[in-house]
């Protein structure tokens, strides 16, 4: 699976309805495939391969995440924190995008949408990802 293709604008913009799709399915206990065959326009073909690996990629992810997070476990991060890591390590793992483009969309989508900690946080635990995976 590959996640090459739009412009880093329309790659900001899908990184965000991923985030956005992918907390929608975790609420509601659904599939990644289950969630786009119910919505009524397609995403972009970006947010729905990046969901996909994310989805793919989710016990790897979390496992290289929960190493990294001293004194935080899976279940005691905001949801929206492990969301966020979780497409950055899908991203990291199957993407050719360079680490710090990662890096700053995902602390800049914590930083947006999660607690007042979040972009330092999730800067941290992808940073030490990053550097055991690239």
């Amino acid at each position: 699976m590959s996640l090459e293709g739009p412009t880093p604008t329309s790659r900001r913009e899908a990184r965000e309805r991923a985030l956005e799709l992918a907390y929608e399915a975790e609420v509601r206990g659904w599939s990644v495939d289950q969630l786009l065959d119910s919505l009524v326009l397609d995403p972009e073909p970006f947010t729905a391969t990046l969901l996909r690996a994310a989805e793919l990629q989710k016990d790897a992810a979390e496992a290289l995440i929960a190493a990294k997070a001293r004194g935080w476990t899976l279940t005691r991060m905001p949801i929206i924190d492990r969301l966020v890591m979780r497409l950055a390590v899908a991203e990291l793992l199957t993407a050719s995008t360079p680490t710090g483009v990662v890096l700053s969309e995902a602390v800049d989508l914590a930083t947006r949408y999660s607690t007042d900690e979040s972009g330092r946080f999730v800067n941290g635990v992808l940073a030490a990802v990053a550097r055991d995976i690239r």
